[in-house]
C-alpha cells in the first residue's frame, strides 16, 4: 500500500559468522516487510542483501579482555556514534547479532530510551555465569537462541527467549557429499585432506596460526601426500596467514592450499579438521567429519577468566556441549601445542572407524534437532516484537 509505514530495522553484526546470519535474516524479514529499510553494521553479505552499512563488521572483530583494551578508544567512539545514529533514525527494532560485548551495551542504552531490541544468538549462558541471563534481559526485549537448552535458562530469570534453530543446520545437508565438495575445490577423491581453520578474527590467527602450521608440518613430515586446505575468512586473515606460511618449509608451502570463504566445502571434503573453538566447530560437526578443537587466548585474558571463576563448564566446543560430553578432542591453552595437535589428528587421519561408529550418529541426531528453518523462525520472532502493541 502506498501509505504503508516502511519498517526501519537496524542490524548490528560483529564478525564473519554474524554477517552470514544477518544476510539470511534480512532476506526473511523482507518477505514479511517488503518495503523495509535496513541499516546498521554488517559485512559484505549483509550489504549485498540491502543493508545500508554505517560501519563495517570488521570494526567489531576483537576478542578477549586484553585484546579489547587496546581497541577501547576506537570502540567507544564507534559505540557513541552508532547509538546516536540509531536513535535519530527511529527504528522499529534493533537486532544485535552476536558480538555481545558491543551489542548488549548498545541494546541496553537504546531499550532504556524506548527502542525495541532483540539479541540474536544468545551468549553462552550455559558455559559462563548463568546470572548473565537476567542482565541480558535488561538489554534485549527478546533473545533468539540457536540451541534448545538456552530458553529454559532465561525463563528462570524472567527473560523472553525463544529457540529458533541454527541456520547452519538448515544449510548443510544431513548427508553432505564429500565427492561434490572435493570436486568444487579441485581435490582428488583419493588424497588424504586436512582442513585447517585458524579462526576468523585477526587476533585468533595471531594466537593460533603459527601453532596450527607447526602441527601441520609434523603431520606432513609423516604423511608426505597429506593435503592441507585452509579456508580464509577474509582478505586480512589471508594476508596474515600467508605471512606465517611464507616462513615455513618449502614442502609444507607446497602442500598447503588456501581458499577464500569456502569453509563449508573444505570441512565436508576433509578427512579431519583442525580448528579454533567457536562457531566453526558447529559447522565442522554438521560436516560429519572428525575434528580436533585447539584454542588459546591471551595469558592475561585466561588468568582473568580462571581467577574470577567465570567459566562454568569443562567443555569448550559446541559439539561437546550439544552432545553432553567430550566426543571431540579439545586442546586448550597450555595443551594447545603442535605435538599435541598432531597426535590427536594422527588418530583420525589413520583410522576413522571409531568416529564413524560412535560419534557420527550423535552428530546426525544433533543436526536434526537444530534444523528448524532458523532464519524464517528468527524473522517471525522479530516481527512479533515489531508488531506488538
Amino acid at each position: 500500500m502506498a501509505n504503508e509505514h516502511r519498517k526501519r530495522i537496524v542490524l548490528i553484526a560483529g564478525e564473519a559468522s554474524g554477517d552470514v546470519l544477518g544476510a539470511s535474516l534480512i532476506r526473511e524479514l523482507r518477505t514479511l516487510y517488503p518495503s523495509a529499510l535496513f541499516g546498521g553494521i554488517g559485512g559484505p553479505l549483509m550489504v549485498a542483501e540491502g543493508l545500508d552499512a554505517w560501519a563495517s563488521s570488521d570494526e567489531l572483530a576483537v576478542m578477549g579482555f586484553a585484546e579489547v583494551v587496546s581497541h577501547l578508544p576506537r570502540l567507544l567512539a564507534l559505540r557513541s556514534r552508532i547509538r546516536s545514529q540509531i536513535l535519530s533514525w527511529s527504528p522499529d527494532v534493533v537486532v544485535g547479532i552476536d558480538a555481545p560485548d558491543f551489542n548488549l551495551g548498545v541494546e541496553k542504552w537504546l531499550k532504556q530510551r524506548g527502542v525495541r531490541t532483540v539479541h540474536y544468538v544468545s551468549p553462552s549462558v550455559w558455559a559462563w555465569r548463568e546470572n548473565r541471563a537476567s542482565k541480558i534481559g535488561e538489554s534485549a526485549s527478546r533473545v533468539l537462541c540457536l540451541f534448545p537448552i538456552e530458553p529454559p535458562i532465561y525463563a528462570k530469570h524472567g527473560v523472553d527467549a525463544v529457540f529458533v534453530g541454527h541456520p547452519l543446520a538448515d544449510e548443510v545437508p544431513l548427508e553432505p557429499s564429500r565427492e561434490a565438495a572435493r570436486a568444487s575445490l579441485g581435490l582428488c577423491s583419493s588424497e588424504r585432506v586436512l582442513a585447517l581453520l585458524p579462526g576468523s578474527r585477526r587476533s585468533e590467527v595471531d594466537m593460533l596460526g603459527a601453532t596450527f602450521l607447526d602441527a601441520a608440518q609434523l603431520l606432513v613430515d609423516e604423511m608426505p601426500s597429506l593435503r592441507v586446505v585452509a579456508p580464509m575468512a577474509s582478505p586480512r586473515v589471508r594476508e596474515q596467514f600467508t605471512a606465517l606460511l611464507s616462513s615455513r618449509s618449502a614442502y609444507l608451502r607446497d602442500r598447503v592450499m588456501l581458499v577464500d570463504r569456502q569453509a563449508q566445502d573444505v570441512m565436508v571434503a576433509a578427512d579431519a579438521i583442525l580448528l579454533a573453538s567457536g562457531t566453526a566447530t558447529l559447522e565442522a560437526m554438521l560436516s560429519k567429519n572428525p575434528m580436533v578443537v585447539a584454542h588459546r587466548i591471551s595469558p592475561t585474558t585466561y588468568r582473568i577468566v580462571k581467577g574470577m571463576g567465570m567459566l562454568k563448564t569443562d567443555v569448550y566446543s559446541l559439539p561437546n556441549f550439544l552432545a553432553g560430553g567430550k566426543v571431540v578432542p579439545e586442546l586448550m591453552q597450555d595443551d594447545c601445542t603442535p605435538p599435541n595437535i598432531a597426535s590427536a589428528l594422527r588418530v583420525v587421519l589413520q583410522d576413522r572407524s571409531t568416529f564413524d561408529r560412535e560419534v557420527r550418529p550423535q552428530f546426525v541426531q544433533i543436526h536434526e534437532t537444530l534444523r528448524q528453518g532458523a532464519a524464517a523462525s528468527a524473522a517471525r520472532a522479530i516481527a512479533e516484537v515489531i508488531d506488538a502493541p
